[in-house]
């Protein structure tokens, strides 16, 4: 009887420690929703304030898809931050040289799909590191960037057409939460239910296999450096069109918050690896601790010690996630 009292007190532990590593990350979103709304609930427990953070959170979130669909297949992609101000850039210039609004979306897109697509095929192509060929690609594209805008802010005759994606609304809902909602959907569908969601899960948790099973490693590492790409250039777009203005460096803060939300959404769900809803609740986490610390006006500086503690925690709960299996 002891025994069997052991074993069912082992089993419970186990069960707890389980539970923890699963959900942990969201009960701690919880807790800091809880903890911000009872020392300011006039401002930050409000529905305004909600619709707020998904604007805010909304370029965050589909840069972060990006980076998930690329970690997915065990590589890093640290050139998605300059891609985001490129894209920015360009869309803001075309839309101010009265180029149709259309074409001034599109050739940024399809640009940065090349660029992406490249990255990957130097790495697949020449097996060599994703952190050194995309920091060099990033570095080229920062460079270009800032001879292309002659590091001045581009601002003046942006038309009421290209601002519309980032400043209007549907019911109440800025368009800027509702395009983050479909994303979300359409690559959740991509990764879970398609089977290039399955083979880059499969590359990712074993690469060698992945190869002896007869799957396409280069196509399917080309195919997630591209789309992290385009939906890296779609996040300066739309910050572009949020601001009405673009910057030379406007996408480059969001490349530690990117990585911090992927890390962090591996945490969420047993399975222990990059995924589009676990990469939403980080990138909502990190979204509401900005809002939340802005409203306790707590200078910028501490947001940016306390997102890279956050990264850190991240990486040491995947590591003992791991190991624990």
């Amino acid at each position: 009887m002891p025994h069997l009292m052991k074993q069912s007190n082992g089993q419970r532990t186990l069960s707890l420690a389980d539970m923890l590593r699963s959900y942990g990350t969201v009960m701690a979103g919880v807790l800091i929703i809880i903890g911000f709304s009872l020392l300011n609930p006039d401002t930050f427990a409000t529905w305004s304030n909600a619709i707020n953070i998904s604007r805010q959170i909304s370029f965050l979130v589909i840069i972060s898809i990006g980076a998930t669909l690329v970690m997915s297949v065990g590589e890093f992609d640290l050139s998605i931050g300059a891609m985001a101000s490129l894209a920015g850039v360009i869309a803001a210039k075309l839309a101010s040289e009265q180029v149709p609004i259309i074409l001034s979306i599109v050739v940024p897109l399809l640009l940065c799909l090349v660029i992406g697509y490249v990255n990957g095929w130097i790495i697949t192509r020449f097996r060599v590191l994703s952190f050194i060929t995309t920091l060099a690609m990033g570095t080229i594209l920062g460079g270009f960037t800032f001879w292309y805008t002659g590091g001045a802010t581009i601002f003046e005759n942006i038309p009421d057409s290209f601002r519309y994606l980032g400043q209007t609304s549907w019911l109440g809902i800025p368009l800027l939460s509702i395009v983050m909602i479909a994303i979300i959907l359409l690559f959740w569908f991509m990764m879970s239910h398609t089977a290039l969601g399955r083979r880059m899960y499969a590359i990712g948790g074993n690469e060698m296999a992945s190869r002896v099973a007869g799957i396409n490693v280069g196509f399917n590492k080309n195919a997630a450096f591209a789309l992290c790409a385009a939906l890296a250039a779609l996040t300066g777009i739309l910050m572009a069109s949020r601001l009405g203005s673009a910057h030379p460096t406007g996408g480059n803060g969001l490349f530690l918050p990117a990585y911090a939300a992927v890390f962090l959404g591996i945490t969420v769900g047993k399975a222990g690896v990059p995924n589009i809803w676990g990469t939403f609740v980080g990138a909502a986490i990190i979204g509401i601790l900005a809002n939340g610390l802005t409203i306790m006006e707590v200078p910028t500086f501490m947001q940016d010690v306390i997102t890279g503690m956050i990264v850190i925690a991240a990486v040491i709960m995947q590591k003992l996630g791991r190991d624990s299996r």
